[in-house]
C-alpha cells in the first residue's frame, strides 16, 4: 500500500473486499444536497490510457465518435468506442498535452480496452500505455459544489471558465466537468506528494466522500459512464452521448459510425437516459426496468447507480420517450420497486429519436 493510500485508509477509506484500494466512502455515503454544498473525493476506481506517437490524434480519430485531430490542450471531449454494430463498448474522458493523449475509464474494463485498441493500431504511430499509476496522474481528486471553486482558489489563480476546460499548472491537470447541483465539478490529476499536502485543507472544508460520490454527482450532472454491467448495451444517443457533446457527425468514419449516423438523421431510436432516484440499495447497472403500461417487456435498463446516503440510490436509466412521459416504470419487473423521476440537468431534446 503506497504512502498516499494509507493515508486514506487511517482517515476512515472504505474499499471493497473485491477492490480494498478503490475507495467508496470514508465510513458514510454522502447525500446530493452535501454533494451540492462541496465535496472532495480520491478517486480510485478510474484508469488512464495513455497514447504517444505522432500518428496518436488521427488513430483514435479513426476509432472514437468524436474529433480527436482537433482537441486542443486547453479542453476535454467525451468520446464513445463503439462495436461496428454501433453499441457502446466504452466512455471516455479525453484530453491531451504536447506529447500524450489521455483516455479516462473505468479501472476495470481496461485491459481489455486497451487491448482491443491495440489490435488496430498495425502501422499507425503511436503507443498505446497504462498511465494509471504514472506519478504525475497517481492521485485523481474529484472537487464540486457551491464551495469548490473558492477552496481551489488556495492553489489555482485562475480556474476553468467551461465545462470540459482544461489547464496544465505545477500542482497537476485540473479539467472542469459537467455540473451539478447548479455548481461545477472538476477532475484534480496530481502527483501523491502533491495530494498528500493539499488534502487536509480539502477534507478541512469540504465533505469527504469516495468513488461513490463522485458516481453520484456524476449521474446528478446527467454523464453517463459504460461499465462492464452495460457494454455493447446502447448507441450512443440512448445514453445522451451526442447532447454532451461526445458525438461528431461531420468527422469521418468510426466503428459503428453508420449506425450511430443512421440513428441521428432516420429517427430509429426513441429512448434517452434520465435521472431518477430507487429506494432500494440493490439496484444496479445492468437491471432492466419495466413500465407498468406494458409489464410483459422491458422499457429500458439502469446505465449507473451510486448510493445516495437515505437508504437507496439514484441513477441514470436509458429507456424509452414514452415511458419517461409517462413516469411509471418499476425496477426488475411491472411489479418491482417504483422510479421517483427527477428534474435532469438538461434538456433531453427528442430529436425525432
Amino acid at each position: 500500500m503506497n504512502t498516499w493510500n494509507q493515508l486514506l485508509t487511517q482517515q476512515g477509506a472504505r474499499g471493497t473486499e473485491a477492490a480494498p484500494q478503490q475507495f467508496r466512502d470514508f465510513g458514510r455515503q454522502l447525500t446530493a444536497a452535501e454533494l451540492a454544498n462541496g465535496f472532495a473525493a480520491p478517486l480510485t476506481d478510474l484508469g488512464l490510457i495513455a497514447l504517444n506517437g505522432e500518428e496518436s490524434a488521427s488513430f483514435l480519430h479513426n476509432q472514437l465518435t468524436n474529433d480527436v485531430e482537433h482537441l486542443g490542450q486547453d479542453a476535454a471531449r467525451l468520446a464513445g468506442y463503439c462495436t461496428p454494430k454501433g453499441r457502446l463498448l466504452a466512455t471516455f474522458l479525453m484530453w491531451r498535452n504536447a506529447e500524450t493523449i489521455f483516455l479516462q475509464l473505468p479501472r476495470a474494463i481496461q485491459p481489455a480496452l486497451q487491448k482491443r485498441l491495440q489490435m488496430y493500431v498495425l502501422r499507425a504511430k503511436t503507443k498505446l500505455s497504462d498511465a494509471t499509476e504514472l506519478p504525475a496522474n497517481a492521485v485523481m481528486l474529484g472537487v464540486g459544489g457551491a464551495q469548490a471553486e473558492a477552496v481551489l482558489r488556495t492553489w489555482f489563480d485562475t480556474l476553468p471558465a467551461q465545462p470540459y476546460g482544461k489547464l496544465d499548472h505545477a500542482m497537476g491537470t485540473l479539467i472542469r466537468v459537467g455540473d451539478a447541483f447548479g455548481a461545477p465539478r472538476y477532475q484534480w490529476l496530481t502527483s501523491a506528494e502533491t495530494a498528500t499536502a493539499v488534502w487536509p485543507a480539502l477534507a478541512e472544508k469540504l465533505a469527504v466522500g469516495g468513488n461513490d460520490a463522485w458516481q453520484l454527482s456524476s449521474i446528478h450532472a446527467g454523464v453517463p459512464l459504460v461499465t462492464a454491467a452495460t457494454q455493447e448495451q446502447f448507441v450512443p444517443q440512448m445514453i445522451n452521448l451526442e447532447l454532451l457533446g461526445g458525438v461528431n457527425f461531420k468527422k469521418g468514419c468510426y466503428p459503428g459510425q453508420e449506425i450511430v449516423a443512421r440513428s441521428q438523421y432516420l429517427g430509429k431510436l426513441k429512448r434517452r437516459t434520465t435521472l431518477v432516484s430507487i429506494p432500494d440499495a440493490q439496484a444496479a447497472a445492468g437491471t432492466e426496468v419495466f413500465a407498468t403500461a406494458d409489464p410483459e417487456q422491458p422499457c429500458g435498463m439502469i446505465v449507473n447507480t451510486a448510493p445516495n446516503g437515505q437508504g437507496g440510490v439514484d441513477a441514470l436509466v436509458e429507456m424509452k420517450l414514452d415511458a419517461i412521459e409517462r413516469a411509471s416504470v418499476r425496477v426488475g419487473s411491472a411489479e418491482g420497486v417504483a422510479l421517483q423521476f427527477l428534474p435532469m440537468p438538461y434538456v433531453l431534446d427528442a430529436l425525432d429519436l
